[in-house]
């Protein structure tokens, strides 16, 4: 994206692989959720976990790399000096998996399909594009409209290529979801499932990809197994139980608690942290400021006032993560004290349309002192809200629009988040604020935060290294108006489009990184999320049957693509399952005989009992008459 690629022409593989990673095994993986479709390209249906296995793009990129990428359908691309322009000139020998050459006509249709049928993302992604046309036998170029978007050349190498011939024949649509596994041309492919309840992808022997430089040391697994639980609960007892083979932990309760085991003691259960260098991007409350209250500023401000994250850390997290504070976390991209420089030349250009704490005041969510009752900050709390004209009646917040008493919806999709919403609620309560909470499977989540049918959810924006178009989806003003996109808060503003176009067209690293804190500042101080947490490390729970290469990438975990299965470590593992599954069998075995006998002896006890209370209720009976 700026400056040189660190892999130059000749490289043989990335130095995050293990070129001579032995093939082998069978990677099993727990999604939680269900799915309906295996078409991961358009908003309808529940997408099948890792359905990407199946597909390849034009190029591929590095993870070592804050943007950079390599050839793959693509051997060779090019692009002036402007990047007016770019074009790729496919690989000979790539094919789909039914041997089918892999066309400029491919490439045509996928683009196209993709942007009037596919995801409402693809639009914002694509916005750009003025067109594609074949100008040689297997070369392709796209052309730009009007205005510097130096990003293009690179996102269109993320262009998912798709079959035309599989699509277009007779009996299927691209814009309905399906259970027919699609034709792909990827390293893996569907070979077995049943709907909502597992998926298994086979590595494909005759993968046309298999020796090129930027796959050497990869896809090592010959299967990868999904199998899908409603309940993150079972999914723990799946892994300890041996079913599961890895989980990247997201509950910090569960991190500290739930895997006390004795497989974890003897190192055969690895319970790990891996140090990383991503961005962690924004997870937070989102407000949906579509709808009131929170169309006001002030009401949002004061959403984060009665969220104690002191209390909720020490006492639900065990002291485990770090607050967020920027919507660009973990990485130099994210806004710190006072904005100087070129940073604030920047933010000049829009004084008077952005909030005046920009300039004034760094940005800091509310703290507490964790003691499970934040009264000073529930008393600022009220004061915003009284300076929105809100006004407290017989304990309750009346909102003066209406007359009646505020109440709203917070949508949830995960029952371990409950325990970290009801005590927000409490101090919402505090307030004056009636607050539902409402848990829904995932399929009426995701349909609702695609429409928008929600007042408060929990949401989050993954952040890359290189911001660009990806922005425009996040918290642009057209997308909060199509159904689909990430811009659930319904941010319609000019001068936060104006900075997003600025992100997208930035010359260089220095000014790329300068405009998106700039847009870091200003999205902050509209208060459209109260902020959550991360941590700067992937918490991993996973059976030691696993090898991973010397280096490990700064920004990408490469489980499924770089690690491997040992066979001798596999068999040890499996033995020590077997026997651990074994005991446990002879203990219920033993349990289930001590509880039979336990229970023929309280059965006695109750009967004689209620022998003897009938019999003195009958001499009793006796001796009165």
């Amino acid at each position: 994206m700026h400056g040189e690629v660190k892999y130059k022409t000749d490289f043989q593989h990335f130095d995050y692989v293990n070129p001579d990673a032995p093939k082998g095994g069978t990677l099993k993986m727990a999604a939680d959720g269900t799915y309906d479709s295996f078409n991961p390209y358009i908003l309808k249906g529940q997408a099948a976990e890792a359905m990407g296995l199946a597909f390849e793009t034009l190029m591929t990129s590095s993870d070592d790399e804050a943007f950079s990428q390599y050839g793959l359908i693509a051997k060779y691309i090019y692009m002036p000096e402007d990047r007016d322009w770019v074009a790729y000139t496919l690989r000979k020998d790539a094919r789909w998996h039914d041997g089918e050459p892999i066309t400029v006509e491919d490439v045509i249709w996928s683009f196209n399909t993709l942007k009037e049928q596919g995801h409402p993302q693809y639009r914002f992604y694509y916005k750009n594009v003025k067109s594609a046309r074949q100008i040689g036998p297997r070369t392709v170029r796209f052309e730009f409209s009007e205005g510097l978007n130096r990003e293009l050349p690179l996102i269109l190498g993320q262009l998912p290529v798709l079959p035309k011939h599989y699509w277009t024949a007779e009996g299927r649509t691209f814009g309905k979801s399906t259970l027919e596994p699609p034709l792909g041309s990827g390293p893996y492919k569907v070979t077995d499932y049943e709907p909502g309840r597992y998926v298994v992808f086979e590595r494909v022997e005759d993968y046309w990809g298999r020796d090129l430089a930027v796959n050497r040391g990869r896809w090592n697994y010959d299967k990868i197994r999904y199998d899908y639980f409603r309940d993150p609960t079972v999914i723990r007892s799946a892994i300890k139980a041996g079913n599961v083979d890895f989980r990247l932990e997201n509950t910090a309760k569960a991190w500290a608690t739930a895997y006390d085991v004795p497989a974890v003691r003897q190192g055969r259960l690895k319970k790990v942290k891996l140090e990383n260098s991503r961005p962690t991007g924004m997870q937070a409350f989102v407000m949906n400021t579509r709808r009131a209250p929170f169309d006001q500023p002030k009401v949002r401000e004061a959403m984060s006032y009665a969220f104690d994250f002191g209390w909720t850390n020490k006492n639900l997290f065990f002291g485990q993560y770090i607050r967020t504070e920027s919507y660009f976390s973990n990485s130099e991209l994210a806004s710190d004290g006072l904005p100087t420089g070129r940073e604030k030349e920047i933010l000049e250009q829009f004084r008077g349309q952005v909030p005046p704490e920009v300039f004034t005041q760094e940005y800091d969510p509310p703290e507490t002192d964790g003691n499970g009752y934040p009264r000073d900050n529930l008393k600022k709390a009220l004061g915003l809200l009284r300076e929105a004209g809100f006004e407290v009646r017989d304990m309750k917040l009346i909102d003066p629009r209406t007359g009646r008493p505020v109440t709203f919806e917070i949508l949830l999709n995960s029952q371990a988040f409950e325990r970290v919403v009801l005590p927000y609620v409490a101090n919402l309560n505090r307030l004056g604020i009636e607050v539902d909470v409402s848990l829904v499977d995932s399929v009426q989540y995701q349909n609702r935060l695609d429409s928008y049918d929600f007042d408060m959810t929990v949401g989050g924006w993954p952040q890359s290294l290189s911001p660009g178009n990806e922005q425009r989806s996040f918290w642009g003003s057209a997308a909060a108006e199509r159904p689909g996109t990430r811009n659930w808060a319904g941010i319609q503003d000019p001068v936060i489009d104006k900075l997003i176009d600025m992100v997208i067209a930035a010359p260089s690293r220095e000014e790329l990184v300068a405009r998106t804190r700039a847009l870091d500042r200003v999205l902050l101080w509209h208060h459209y999320v109260v902020p959550n947490w991360h941590m700067g490390a992937w918490p991993l729970v996973y059976w030691d049957k696993f090898r991973r290469p010397e280096t490990t990438a700064p920004y990408a975990l490469n489980l499924l693509d770089a690690w491997w299965i040992a066979p001798e470590k596999e068999q040890q593992i499996a033995r020590a399952q077997a026997e651990a599954n074994g005991d446990a069998a002879q203990d219920t075995g033993r349990s289930g005989v001590w509880l039979t006998a336990l229970g023929v002896l309280v059965l006695a006890g109750l009967a004689l009992l209620f022998f003897r209370r009938g019999f003195h209720r009958k001499a009793s009976q006796q001796g009165t008459e």
